[in-house]
């Protein structure tokens, strides 16, 4: 027999890889920034135009002036394309949004874009 009222959290069928950076913030705001697309389209035909970054540090600042990061960025799609960065105890991370089985997964040029973001991230 079923359970006629399931309990509605548990095991969830999604996914998040995080890049992290030994790096110690320090003042955390200059270590917080995400990417603020600008899009065209609609639903599955929407594609990304252009990046920037949001964010009141250094870090966000230098992203944003890297317009071949952004660049590689825009060529991404709208979900790989937002990609979040944020301080915690000793290190930083680096993270995208979360992804069920199917569609989960690092492609090369994602890698290569989580690399320069991490290279920014240790050169201020």
């Amino acid at each position: 027999m079923q359970d006629p009222n399931p309990i509605p959290w548990g095991a969830q069928d999604r996914f998040q890889a995080h890049f992290i950076v030994r790096k110690d913030p320090g003042t955390f705001k200059d270590y917080v920034a995400r990417t603020r697309l600008t899009t065209r389209g609609h639903f599955a035909a929407k594609t990304v135009d252009k990046v920037g970054w949001n964010g009141a540090g250094k870090l966000a600042v230098a992203l944003d002036a890297d317009s071949e990061l952004n660049a590689m960025i825009a060529k991404q799609t709208v979900h790989d394309a937002t990609i979040y960065i944020e301080p915690t105890e000793g290190v930083v991370r680096i993270r995208s949004k979360w992804d069920n089985h199917i569609a989960f997964g690092i492609t090369k040029d994602l890698y290569e874009i989580y690399d320069r973001i991490a290279g920014h991230i240790k050169s201020i």
